[in-house]
């Protein structure tokens, strides 16, 4: 069974990725956490009317937040509408928010958001704690997956000529 069918199968639900967190950032660890939102938010995230290529998390005053997360405003909520790059509140455990305080603070590690999804009807967020790569890293990258994809396609070929 592939991934997809297998997040289906889980009751899992995208609702946008940032592909560019495996680019821009040498991954070391992940975290699911759940995301305070009023309901006009919700709405706006089941529209897909949301960007999370600028969004970032820090710990402020032991809470994980998670800023310049952009949820547009959903059309019918005109008398109570939300403020859209607001600040909204990541929920964890205690000890991973505390983890995750220390590797902040040794500096040089970012933590991004790569997806935001529903998982049995509540949103969450899969952050990234990641170190952000120079541009010669991204290079290596590219020519790796460069040589990878000559090599399978090689093979490929040749199987083909066998038979």
């Amino acid at each position: 069974m592939n991934e997809k069918a297998t997040r289906v199968a889980k009751g899992e639900n995208d609702v946008t990725r940032n592909r560019r967190v495996s680019f821009d950032y040498t991954i070391e660890d992940r975290i699911e956490c759940g995301i305070v939102l009023v309901g006009s938010e919700v709405k706006s995230l089941r529209q897909g009317l949301v960007d999370i290529s600028d969004a970032y998390a820090t710990v402020d005053s032991g809470q994980l937040v998670l800023k310049q997360l952009h949820i547009g405003q959903w059309s019918y909520a005109k008398a109570f509408p939300h403020e859209e790059r607001r600040g909204r509140r990541l929920l964890a455990n205690r000890h991973e928010i505390d983890q995750l305080e220390k590797e902040l603070a040794r500096g040089g590690k970012t933590l991004v958001p790569s997806r935001l999804y529903f998982k049995d009807g509540r949103l969450k967020v899969e952050l990234v704690l990641g170190v952000g790569k120079k541009k010669y890293d991204k290079r290596a990258d590219i020519a790796k997956k460069t040589a990878d994809r000559e090599a399978r396609s090689e093979v490929d070929r040749a199987r083909k000529e066998r038979g």
